[in-house]
């Protein structure tokens, strides 16, 4: 069970804890390509990226913050930065050498950087490279979450699930999408329905 903050916001000095939401888009994106459809994503096949928020300070009641790391170093995508900021995220464009992944080190960094606030984190990634950090964030008195498609998470998260790692799908918890992916899943016995097969 993920450990609780028990601090009121009138004893951490009247700031309530925050729930920071770090989004690696092309994880996501990526991942949705190549392994569920097979080929470049539609706009409307892509998540609706602001049910992330809504789902994460729904989840543990608490305001959010989406940080939206983005690789720039070709290209500023201006349109998509503005919606971002439409949706409520903050985007981090980045750039470096082409042989850096420098979204990877700037989520890192930034998971490091929250062990030193009274904060929760959700990551939006199946990207094993950020195992460490979140592994370090459980060490403390915070929530910490993992978005991602399940089948495709790396395994190293399901490991840190009995550490308190609390884990989410995009499509079936997070409700992230408008329609139904072609995916193939496990199905609890408790939720199958033989009708979706009929």
């Amino acid at each position: 069970m993920a450990a609780q903050h028990t601090s009121s916001p009138s004893e951490n000095g009247g700031d309530a804890v925050l729930t920071y939401v770090l989004v690696d888009g092309e994880n996501i994106d990526a991942t949705l390509g190549t392994s569920i459809l097979g080929r470049r994503p539609q706009p409307d096949e892509r998540p609706r990226w602001d049910r992330l928020l809504s789902f994460a300070r729904d989840q543990w009641d608490q305001d959010v913050r989406g940080l939206f790391f983005l690789n720039a170093t070709t290209s500023m995508p201006m349109s998509f930065i503005q919606a971002l900021n439409a949706l409520g995220f903050t985007p981090v464009p980045l750039s470096g050498a082409t042989d850096v992944k420098v979204v990877d080190v700037a989520i890192q960094k930034t998971l490091r950087a929250i062990r030193d606030r009274d904060a929760d984190v959700m990551l939006v990634s199946h990207d094993g490279d950020f195992l460490e950090e979140i592994e370090g964030l459980l060490d403390d008195d915070r929530r910490v979450g993992v978005m991602a498609f399940r089948e495709f998470r790396n395994s190293g998260f399901t490991a840190l699930e009995a550490d308190g790692l609390e884990t989410f799908d995009l499509e079936y918890d997070v409700k992230a999408f408008t329609s139904r992916l072609p995916r193939v899943r496990v199905i609890p016995i408790d939720e199958f329905d033989p009708s979706q097969f009929l």
